[in-house]
């Protein structure tokens, strides 16, 4: 059984047990957390649109961290025009534990 999720502006495809990345939520380690943007779930058959309507996804907060650094640099010739600069984007590491369909 899968389901498919939507948070951060970000896709998922889950199933019960799964580890993902997503984008910050705001939760502590330990926490529970609930997706309710479900978008499709899969048992035998595909179920989409009214039929998932109060479908949700439960899970447990295990990290908040920060990706790898990279690194923006911008540069115009002739002008001496260099700036460089570094991005690090935060997520949280979520454990799937139920589908609830």
């Amino acid at each position: 059984m899968y389901a498919i999720i939507a948070t951060g502006g970000k896709q998922y495809k889950v199933s019960e047990g799964d580890i993902i990345r997503v984008e910050k939520l705001g939760a502590e380690s330990g926490e529970q957390v609930t997706f309710d943007n479900v978008l499709a779930v899969s048992d035998d058959k595909l179920l989409v649109g009214s039929d998932v309507a109060n479908a949700s996804v439960a899970g447990t907060v295990l990290d908040n961290g920060r990706g790898k650094k990279v690194i923006v640099y911008k540069y115009k010739r002739k002008s001496g025009y260099h700036k460089k600069n570094g991005h690090r984007q935060a997520y949280t590491e979520v454990k799937i534990d139920k589908i609830n369909a």
